[in-house]
């Protein structure tokens, strides 16, 4: 029992290192389709302020948001890397270090995922029912530019940080695993002590 659990919770820590690296890349990838879409249109304009197409300027609005995102995907990636330095994905018997290596990695996945969504939902909403898209698709077809009503980039993040608390859940599952075993294991000790 204790190998296939030793596999399982090497296999565990690194889909959590996956999931991390997955919101990274989704935290790059999020404004792709507004940049292509508003950017060149906002700046076509000495004021972004008096912009042709109503609603644009949530290119802008994101920024802010966008560079904390990214930040929050790169302390994804290094508190997933705990799980390696504290050795949680080959270690026989887990010790304090682990323990708080998987649950420093729970908390800030679950916390980055709320806060991401939360945020993620309301510049949706945004996008959705500010932007005027028949000005917009006049705008591309006058210029040529990249035009897209398409949400894909704003739904994406259920996927994302779906994975991310699948990968949250199978860690606390894992340590639970882990320490039903140690405590097999010490039975097993102190009955052949006893035997002895």
């Amino acid at each position: 029992m204790y190998k296939k659990q030793m596999i399982m919770q090497k296999v565990v820590c690194f889909i959590m290192l996956a999931s991390s690296v997955v919101t990274f890349a989704y935290s790059l990838g999020i404004m792709s389709d507004l940049f292509e879409s508003f950017y060149y249109s906002i700046r076509s304009t000495e004021n972004p302020s008096r912009n042709p197409i109503a609603g644009s300027l949530i290119y802008y609005d994101m920024q802010d948001f966008n560079k904390a995102f990214l930040k929050v995907g790169i302390a994804l990636i290094l508190i997933a890397l705990l799980l390696f330095v504290t050795n949680t994905h080959v270690r026989r018997r887990y010790y304090i270090g682990n323990v708080i290596a998987v649950l420093v990695n729970t908390v800030a996945n679950i916390g980055a995922a709320v806060w991401a969504s939360s945020q993620i939902a309301i510049y949706k909403d945004k996008f959705v029912n500010e932007v005027d898209f028949q000005a917009f698709r006049e705008y591309a077809d006058l210029m040529n530019s990249y035009y897209t009503e398409s949400t894909f980039w704003f739904d994406v993040h259920i996927y994302v940080f779906g994975f991310s608390i699948v990968a949250c859940i199978l860690l606390i599952g894992n340590m639970i695993w882990k320490f039903m075993l140690m405590d097999q294991e010490k039975k097993l000790i102190d009955s052949g002590k006893e035997a002895a």
